[in-house]
């Protein structure tokens, strides 16, 4: 996103008051431009989806479901577009979709993070990292990490819900909660990503 970065201050007026604000609020200029660069891309996509001028886009957020208040998944008000965005280091990404959509970059964590955190996931996510050799440890734990923040994003709840409930593996294959689906997202080495769909209810239906 780095390279983006001149372009996104000169824009910065495409972006509503509250998105302003809190760009200002990063300590580092860094933070600062990568905030600014991600959510241009999101308010241009966003517009070109939804055929309005970027500027124009109301963003909002839905009632969250485990307590009503209004912190749930960001949306646009009134617009049948699900979307979700995530930015770590040098990387964003946005996903769309038109049921609700969840997606989670990270940098790969040191070992020592690694290992701590782990203790909050599920007992069997758990129990796979403990298999996993030191080496893979810290990739296992962010294929893991991504993979559940990106379904929570998507439901809604966010950390809200303790990351011990919801089972999506920390193997290779991502396992999928009921009406969901969760896919690793390929990305550059030292990341790692992954995006939740909801399944509508055919697809649901359907699902063995």
């Amino acid at each position: 996103m780095s390279e983006h970065a001149h372009r996104a201050a000169a824009d910065e007026h495409v972006l509503d008051a509250e998105e302003r604000a809190q760009a200002v609020r990063f300590l580092r200029s860094a933070d600062r431009d990568r905030y600014r660069v991600a959510h241009l891309a999101l308010r241009r996509l966003l517009g070109a989806y939804l055929d309005r001028d970027p500027a124009a886009v109301e963003l909002g957020r839905e009632p969250c479901p485990g307590c009503g208040g209004p912190h749930g998944r960001p949306a646009v008000p009134g617009a049948p577009l699900h979307f979700s965005l995530s930015h770590s280091g040098d990387l964003a990404l946005l996903a769309f979709a038109g049921t609700p959509v969840g997606i989670d970059v990270e940098q790969v964590p040191s070992p020592g993070t690694a290992a701590e955190v782990a203790r909050a996931l599920h007992p069997a996510e758990r129990a796979e990292l403990a298999e996993t050799p030191d080496a893979l440890l810290p990739a296992a734990f962010a294929r893991c990490w991504t993979r559940k923040e990106a379904y929570l994003k998507g439901t809604g709840t966010g950390l809200a819900e303790n990351p011990a409930v919801t089972y999506v593996s920390a193997g290779p294959v991502p396992a999928c909660p009921p009406g969901w689906t969760v896919t690793d997202i390929p990305v550059p080495a030292d990341y790692a990503a992954a995006c939740a769909v909801r399944l509508t209810r055919t697809d649901h239906a359907a699902s063995p």
